[in-house]
């Protein structure tokens, strides 16, 4: 190739440019959700393993009994 010859421009984006973009959108829809959502209060929210704790299941289909 001589220097008065150009590669052509791709027409679409390459490999880096699609995943920056994929990122840039996961990152603005999480953002979005945590300013919009109310903050956790920690004295509502249930144990996340509530083993031997006393409190009952709920919420399952097989919790109602």
């Amino acid at each position: 190739m001589t220097q008065t010859e150009r590669q052509p421009i791709p027409a679409t984006p390459g490999r880096t440019v699609t995943g920056l973009l994929a990122l840039a959108v996961i990152a603005a829809v999480i953002a979005l959700d945590a300013l919009r959502a109310d903050p956790i209060d920690p004295f509502e929210v249930p144990p996340p393993v509530a083993l031997g704790s006393g409190q009952e299941p709920g919420g399952a289909h097989c919790a109602d009994g």
